[in-house]
């Protein structure tokens, strides 16, 4: 039995993990899902006594502080997360020979490119989160764990926690008029997706030095064209406005553009990624 640890199993990636648990029993894998509250990664002996009584040989990392806005308040508590605590997880996974897979996010760069970003493009976080969530990568890299990853990915959404699909269902119903931002662009990630694609990807890890990958679904929206199609597939009556970024005063600043180039994912694992649109229908589907 090959003894998988995941963190942050309460959070979207976390819950979506677990509901495959099924198809990890069937590939003899055995997952511990632990929550901050069952395992503190940013406490170096209590992590390592973990990882040494259940014999974990893959360590899946979904935890992090995800509060953007919050962040710039809270600057050491969103370091100690996303930075400091990888940084445990690396040099452990390093010490006790275990796979490494972390989820990064497209606010490591800047949202000034023209394109879709490629792994090896310059990063240049312009909020706190973002730069935090660089420093982790950083430390990873650093490090060095054999057969590991960061995977960088972008917009999340399921039906588990706070999110921005979420959010609009929330509003739709409450209000007829929801003001969204149009000016900035990017693609949303299904949670679900993303963990199938784990599952399949740690099957096939095989490489001397940490890899980058970007996963998101295919295709590009603003959060306007996001929130106008929420609306659209539930058949709400509800009015989208949108409105530029300015409109919307906020503690952290956003990319502006950060759409994620898959290539490099799509060849190494043979993935096929579902349209966003089409993720999305499902996911609204299944949440009736």
């Amino acid at each position: 039995m090959h003894n998988i640890l995941v963190t942050g199993a309460s959070g979207q990636l976390g819950s979506e993990l677990q509901m495959l648990n099924d198809r990890f029993l069937m590939l003899n894998y055995k997952c511990f899902f632990t929550t901050k509250d069952e395992l503190d990664i940013t406490n170096t002996l209590e992590l390592e006594r973990f990882v040494k009584q259940n014999s974990i040989k893959t360590i899946i990392n979904c935890a992090s502080y995800t509060a953007v806005d919050k962040a710039e308040k809270e600057k050491e508590l969103c370091e100690l997360i996303n930075h400091y605590a990888v940084k445990n997880l690396a040099l452990i996974s390093k010490q006790n020979d275990i796979s490494l897979v972390h989820i990064s996010t497209d606010y490591v760069f800047d949202g000034k490119n023209y394109k879709p970003y490629l792994e090896d493009d310059k990063t240049d976080p312009i909020n706190h989160y973002g730069w935090t969530k660089l420093k982790g990568e950083e430390a990873i890299k650093e490090i060095n764990p054999k057969n590991s990853i960061i995977i960088r990915t972008s917009w999340v959404y399921s039906s588990y926690g706070n999110n921005f699909v979420n959010t609009m269902l929330k509003l739709t119903d409450e209000l007829q008029e929801i003001r969204v931002i149009f000016d900035q662009v990017g693609t949303p990630t299904y949670a679900k997706d993303l963990a199938k694609v784990i599952l399949k990807m740690i099957q096939k890890l095989k490489n001397d030095d940490v890899e980058i990958y970007h996963y998101s679904n295919e295709g590009v929206c603003s959060w306007y064209d996001f929130a106008h199609e929420i609306i659209k597939i539930k058949g709400y009556e509800c009015k989208v406005v949108p409105i530029h970024t300015y409109e919307y005063k906020t503690d952290a600043k956003r990319p502006h553009i950060s759409m994620l180039d898959k290539t490099k994912i799509k060849r190494d694992f043979d993935i096929k990624i579902p349209y966003w649109r089409d993720s999305l229908e499902k996911m609204l589907k299944e949440k009736d």
